[in-house]
């Protein structure tokens, strides 16, 4: 048995290190390492809780909308209170716009690029791949380059600046939106629709596509011209390259719903899909902990911990430790969370079929990302539909000195939660589970590896690769954010 460490990756948000026990060209066991500490939960400690507002955006500069709707969420549901409806509106929206951006900027800048590695220069398909996805100079990454600019600019319209808006406020929004802005962001969004139907669909509707209820009439519609538009020829280099075979995760997969409406229900469903053949759970937030067995972090001398009443306490000379995340579990099991999460659980048939045939793999997990890339501009201009202008956007929202709240949301990535205890009007504890702790677990007290961990076991390595293409395309795959991860 041989020992490969792969890292540091290149297009991933943050530091992120694989360590490999490779055999007989198959990949054993995987350690996934974040090796940089950041610590803002500890900085949270002791602050006014409305500075939660300024500070965890911070954590991250890609998905800081994310930060900023959890952290508004959690101090709400302190207070007891919901925004206005348009409040909600105004928030699903940014939330949806950096959704699409982070998606678009997955498929086209980091995940897509490896295929035109040499590698593949046998394929009939590379020279197309290359003519659309080569770094900085492919034709489709130019115009996705120029599509992600236009959505900032919808972004600027909806919460005043992106990263780190200050717009999103626990009583809502704080930037309200006037007719006439209504108006220019449905013809921003609009524009969106034409990218996604032209560039990646090949000239197909949105809604015709997501119609497509099984496998087979995916594969009818990809067979008309297997290399028209970006998601047709990425099934047909998933084929080719047997994607459906590679990364298989845990079987468990868990959403916290999106897209709240002012009546209460979730246009993105919530909960816990089990087994490939699938069962759909309730979610109960009671039963998730977080594991520090193999965290450089101090579990103050008990076992796992709910993140109420969660400990971020480093111990950089902790034995047999190996990476700076923790390990949540939810009900002691490990879970992977995504855009294949919120399908699934959702209830989108051909991805429920693809899962039951193959369970979550490279291929699923894709083609659930572009699959809700195009989803999200129907939610968008439907959302835009549903804003009332001259009607309130936020509400005044007054925290008592004694609380606790949660605040959910579902990031690109997947299940973000934040959870917060006030004491005397100060923050007394803040701690954050971001969607890549699920997923870049470490093992935890038991031994069991997370999910990335787990997907890795059995990849070939190939005689002589030091960074293995099929780990890259694996751990791509799940879209790190090493940097929320240590946050």
């Amino acid at each position: 048995m041989s020992r490969l460490i792969v890292g540091p990756f290149n297009r991933v948000e943050g530091d992120l290190e694989v360590r490999l026990d490779v055999e007989q060209g198959r990949v054993v066991s995987a350690q996934v390492v974040s090796p940089m500490y950041r610590g803002f939960e500890q900085m949270l400690a002791g602050r006014d809780p409305h500075d939660a507002m300024t500070i965890v955006p911070r954590i991250c500069g890609i998905c800081s909308v994310s930060q900023s709707v959890a952290a508004a969420r959690a101090l709400a549901d302190a207070a007891g209170q919901r925004p206005p409806p348009n409040g909600l509106h105004a928030t699903n929206l940014m939330l949806g716009c950096e959704n699409a951006a982070d998606h678009l900027s997955h498929f086209y800048l980091f995940f897509m690029p490896d295929f035109t590695r040499s590698a593949y220069a046998g394929r009939a398909w590379y020279a197309e791949v290359q003519r659309r996805f080569a770094t900085l100079s492919g034709e489709h990454v130019r115009r996705a380059l120029s599509a992600r600019q236009r959505w900032f600019e919808l972004m600027g319209t909806l919460g005043g600046k992106w990263p780190h808006t200050h717009s999103i406020v626990p009583g809502g929004s704080a930037r309200a939106i006037d007719a006439a802005e209504r108006l220019r962001l449905l013809t921003q969004v609009r524009e969106f629709r034409a990218f996604v139907e032209e560039v990646l669909l090949g000239g197909d509707a949105i809604e015709h596509v997501l119609s497509l209820d099984s496998e087979a009439a995916l594969e009818r519609w990809r067979a008309q011209d297997p290399s028209r538009g970006d998601l047709r020829l990425w099934l047909t280099i998933s084929a080719d390259t047997e994607m459906h075979l590679l990364g298989r995760g845990p079987e468990r997969w868990l959403s916290y719903g999106g897209w709240p409406q002012p009546d209460g229900r979730l246009r993105v469903g919530q909960g816990v899909w089990e087994g490939p053949a699938g069962r759909l759970r309730t979610l109960d937030l009671a039963a998730i902990t977080e594991d520090a067995a193999s965290a450089w972090m101090s579990a103050g001398g008990l076992g796992p911990r709910h993140p109420f009443d969660g400990l971020t306490q480093p111990e950089p000379d902790k034995p047999a430790a190996y990476t700076w995340n923790k390990a949540p579990r939810l009900a002691g099991q490990v879970v992977e969370t995504g855009a294949l999460a919120r399908w699934l659980v959702g209830g989108h048939p051909m991805l429920r079929e693809a899962v039951r045939r193959g369970g979550g793999t490279v291929h699923t997990r894709v083609l659930a990302r572009l699959l809700e890339l195009s989803a999200g501009v129907v939610l968008m201009e439907e959302t835009l539909g549903a804003l009332v202008p001259r009607e309130p956007f936020h509400a005044r929202v007054a925290l008592p000195e004694e609380a606790t709240g949660v605040g959910l949301a579902e990031a690109a990535r997947g299940a973000l939660g934040h959870w917060l205890r006030i004491e005397r009007g100060r923050l007394a504890n803040y701690q954050i589970v971001a969607p890549t702790t699920w997923n870049f677990s470490p093992r935890d007290a038991a031994g069991v590896p997370g999910a990335l961990e787990s997907a890795l076991a059995g990849t070939p390595v190939e005689p002589g690769e030091a960074t293995p293409l099929a780990v890259q395309h694996i751990v791509r795959s799940f879209d790190p954010c090493m940097v929320c991860t240590v946050h």
